[in-house]
């Protein structure tokens, strides 16, 4: 395939930017909120934000959408719910057709 390992050296964020712009946001957008207490919580604080990094946040580089696009919902769909992400740190809108029940 052509692929070669570059080596950066430690400690040089001008050498790769882009792993420096994930983990700054990881640090910024999650762990600067959350207080860790051990090494599985860490693992699975970091799993969630993964999660909503790549199905819910939108990125401009995608013309705003996400890494794993979503259908359109137009207001015909039903009204708009807020589903709590990462533990409340982030949230997720999207719209619901639900029913009334009789009382």
């Amino acid at each position: 395939m052509g692929i070669e390992e570059v080596v950066t050296a430690p400690w040089s964020p001008w050498q790769n930017p882009f792993l420096e712009r994930l983990s700054g946001s990881i640090r910024r957008k999650c762990l600067d909120y959350v207080i860790i207490f051990s090494e599985r919580h860490l693992r699975q604080v970091l799993a969630r934000y993964l999660q909503y990094h790549h199905r819910i946040r939108i990125h401009l580089s995608l013309d705003k959408d996400c890494p794993q696009p979503r259908p359109i919902q137009p207001p015909s769909v039903g009204k708009i719910i807020v589903f709590l992400e990462v533990n409340g740190l982030h949230h997720l809108y999207e719209r619901h057709l639900y029913e009334r029940r009789a009382a």
